[in-house]
């Protein structure tokens, strides 16, 4: 009840502070050529009591930072660190994470919560399960959010941060066979994230500990955004 309270209160006063800005969101990212303003794209959220790969599914909403069809000749993909799909305003958007803004709507509708581990695509998560174990488990119980402990302490993709605490455990936790092909995989970035999610998860347990994670979070995400953290 209480997480619930803090996210309906925080979006509300989050869409009443960036709303005024959206118009000239919009604006950007018509003059950057044409296309629709906004993006919506399945998602899945909690995962179902007793199921593996059994979740949630809804719709989020995001400002438009891709070409139009981006995915039409390569599908599903998870988007990487410089990707050329990226428009030139889309890469602003994103590295100030501006083009989350409208999935503070999802928020109020209690398809997310304001902090929890970022939502995957359907079709993507199943592939990250396989080659990634506990993967799912990160979405027991616990609603996506529109930021995370992840999000203020890693790069866009999950990469650790250069002199961040996780940085010491690179070499266990990326490429740990040194294989050529698997050098820089997103699956490696995924994992770090993984991390983080379960961490938070288990913050979850009790109510202290909870408060105090889910206001850090909250309070950091403003300042990560204005140092474009994870560019």
């Amino acid at each position: 009840m209480t997480k619930r309270l803090i996210d309906v209160v925080g979006a509300s006063v989050g869409l009443g502070l960036t709303l005024p800005i959206f118009p000239l969101i919009a604006l950007a990212i018509r003059s950057d050529g044409p296309g629709p303003i906004f993006f919506t794209q399945r998602r899945a959220g909690q995962l179902h009591d007793g199921a593996r790969l059994q979740f949630d599914v809804f719709d989020v909403y995001k400002f438009r930072t891709m070409q139009v069809d981006a995915e039409a000749k390569t599908g599903a993909v998870l988007a990487s660190e410089n990707d050329p799909r990226v428009t030139r305003v889309g890469r602003f958007l994103r590295a100030t994470r501006l083009d989350e803004l409208p999935q503070l709507w999802n928020v109020l509708r209690g398809d997310m919560s304001l902090v929890g581990p970022r939502p995957e695509r359907p079709e993507l998560l199943e592939t990250l399960a396989a080659a990634i174990p506990f993967f799912e488990e990160r979405m027991r119980a616990v609603r996506p959010g529109l930021t995370g402990m992840a999000q203020v302490s890693l790069g866009y993709t999950g990469r650790s941060m250069p002199g961040s605490a996780i940085s010491a455990f690179d070499a266990d936790l990326t490429n740990p066979f040194d294989l050529d092909a698997a050098e820089g995989a997103i699956a490696d970035d995924m994992r770090v994230k993984l991390l983080y999610d379960l961490a938070y998860s288990a913050a979850l347990e009790d109510f202290g500990t909870f408060i105090v994670t889910e206001l850090s979070i909250i309070l950091r995400t403003p300042l990560m955004m204005l140092a474009r953290k994870g560019q």
